[in-house]
């Protein structure tokens, strides 16, 4: 079943309450889902920008939609497939991440400060001026993600995948980079200060 604002049907309590499994294309925008069962729900191409998502089970969920501004902090994604979707502004404040796609992804300015996103796939995301400081980021794949302002400052990237990664201008300041891996990436501007690289590209 379909919903948007309009429709009579639209019942927030009942999603909330995970019986609506079906929410593509649905119309959320600024609804408060908190806490809500939305665990492998279908939400492809739905308009949740500015929805309030926090704790919310989002596990093996399709979120590949508009969650421009969307509050993920505390949220349970293990599994969710972001996907080219749209997360620019998005916070995912200590948000649980296990085997989360955000391949392709656009990302801008969103907040994973502190998150623990062990393997997640990042590949090709746009992360410019994204808030990565202090995140867990081991064996996390970048590839041709552009990182390009971003702050990773004390954020762990060990062995981590950059290749053809775009860090022109981030901050990684402190940060974890032992046996980080990938070729061609752009460095121009970015900040290494006081970063642990042995065994990396950058040693090479």
């Amino acid at each position: 079943m379909n919903l948007s604002s309009s429709d009579s049907s639209f019942d927030i309590a009942a999603v909330r309450a995970g019986k609506h499994k079906n929410l593509s294309g649905a119309d959320l925008a600024g609804q408060d889902l908190s806490g809500a069962d939305l665990a492998t729900a279908d939400c492809a191409k739905a308009n949740l920008a500015g929805t309030n998502l926090s704790g919310a089970n989002l596990r093996r969920s399709n979120l590949r939609c508009n969650l421009r501004g969307a509050n993920l902090g505390g949220a349970d994604l293990a599994g969710t497939d972001f996907r080219n979707a749209e997360l620019q502004g998005a916070i995912f404040i200590e948000a649980r991440f296990q085997g989360t796609s955000f391949a392709g992804a656009f990302l801008a300015g969103a907040t994973f400060s502190k998150a623990d996103l062990t393997g997640v796939d990042f590949r090709g995301a746009d992360l410019r001026g994204a808030d990565l400081r202090g995140a867990i980021l081991e064996q996390a794949d970048f590839s041709n993600a552009n990182l390009a302002g971003a702050n990773l400052a004390e954020a762990n990237l060990e062995e981590a995948i950059l290749a053809g990664a775009i860090a022109r201008g981030a901050n990684f300041a402190g940060a974890n980079l032992v046996c980080v891996e990938g070729e061609g990436v752009v460095w121009d501007g970015a900040c290494l200060d006081g970063v642990a690289s042995a065994g990396s590209i950058l040693d090479h």
